[in-house]
């Protein structure tokens, strides 16, 4: 989602935890995965407890990163996923895409920045709706 659709009133933790209340799961287990999303994500602990005003733009990118990660998806499409992110964040959420990759998950990452690309195996350069290159590593 452009806008990351995270409910203003309930807190980091709780966010990334909603998409579990539809399973099995057991409120440990919820809060374990939803810890573990965010910390892929590169959120730091002090802010879980927080909403989502009390946050700065990136960092509800990466909340909504990891609520998107939590069901531990197959495939993961990321348009963009790094946009609002600075540099050293940037790095820490393509490395966990690199972590998931080599679990087994598809990652595909539309980006717009060379740097970024670099983190994949395969980039794909598209021009005017145009395959222009493809490059596997």
């Amino acid at each position: 989602f452009q806008s990351f659709n995270l409910l203003p009133r309930t807190t980091v933790l709780r966010n990334v935890m909603l998409p579990l209340l539809y399973t099995d799961t057991t409120a440990a287990e919820r809060e374990e995965r939803a810890r573990q999303c965010l910390g892929y994500a590169g959120l730091e602990e002090s802010k879980y407890g927080n909403f989502s005003n009390q946050l700065s733009g990136g960092q509800i990118q990466r909340v909504a990163i990891a609520r998107a990660l939590i069901n531990n998806p197959a495939i993961i499409l990321a348009d963009e996923p790094t946009g609002n992110l600075d540099t050293k964040t940037s790095q820490v959420v393509m490395k966990a895409f690199q972590d998931l990759h080599r679990e087994g998950h598809t990652i595909i990452v539309i980006t717009h920045e060379p740097e970024i690309a670099g983190f994949a195996e395969r980039v794909i350069t598209i021009r005017d709706g145009v395959i222009e290159s493809d490059i596997q590593k």
